[in-house]
């Protein structure tokens, strides 16, 4: 698994092709990325109370993807805290349709 944050351009897991969508999944896909955008979601945050909203995770995986959302411009490190960028916020934005689409699907599976 790569070391390094997935960026457009250049080859991520599961992809040598360098589509901004393959670097945009694999940033997804890494634990607790996309716990701590739904967190962020509402507003800032301090370090501790992100901690503990996203199940206590540890300080050095919550440092990890913070860093890493923030190299990328969707997490931003203001006086407040934590919060979603513009850009941040637009992604957050994009998930409204497929809770949705969730919703829908986890009614049909029972």
């Amino acid at each position: 698994m790569p070391t390094t944050t997935p960026k457009p351009g250049a080859p991520v897991r599961g992809s040598k092709s360098g589509r901004p969508i393959m670097a945009l999944l694999d940033l997804l896909g890494r634990r607790w990325a996309l716990r701590v955008i739904f967190e962020l979601k509402d507003g800032p945050m301090r370090f501790r109370a992100l901690q503990e909203t996203c199940d206590q995770v540890s300080p050095t995986m919550l440092n990890m993807r913070l860093k890493e959302l923030r190299e990328v411009d969707i997490v931003q490190k203001t006086n407040d805290g934590y919060c979603l960028t513009e850009m941040g916020q637009d992604l957050w934005n994009l998930f409204e349709p497929l809770r949705g689409w969730a919703d829908r699907w986890a009614k049909r599976q029972g």
